[in-house]
């Protein structure tokens, strides 16, 4: 089994959401984080002041899915979520030991 995770900008959410599922993913796992990547963070103006904003509002998106199908739930993200423009995000894979559903004590291929 593998975690894909992947760090977009608020706005693609749905799409990227709609993408999911689209190819038949069941569940995902979504969290506001804040963060930077190379570009630390902008500068603002409000009323007329200057401002600094170093960690910028996005989406952590992840889902954990089989082997097979990593790659695939990773190129939906990536696909969706790309507008060209700096910050767009990040996708990694990393590999999942274990998983047990709560609610039945299913234990890995089957908790999906």
């Amino acid at each position: 089994m593998k975690m894909v995770t992947g760090i977009i900008k608020p706005h693609a959410l749905e799409a990227v959401s709609n993408a999911l599922h689209g190819i038949g993913v069941d569940g995902i796992t979504i969290t506001e984080v804040r963060g930077h990547g190379r570009q630390r963070g902008h500068t603002e103006v409000f009323r007329g002041s200057e401002y600094r904003v170093d960690y910028l509002p996005k989406i952590r998106v992840e889902v954990v899915t089989t082997d097979e199908t990593a790659d695939a739930v990773a190129r939906a993200i990536v696909d969706t979520a790309n507008s060209g423009k700096i910050g767009d995000g990040k996708v990694w894979i990393t590999g999942v030991d274990s998983l047990i559903r709560v609610r039945t004590g299913e234990v890995d291929a089957d908790a999906l």
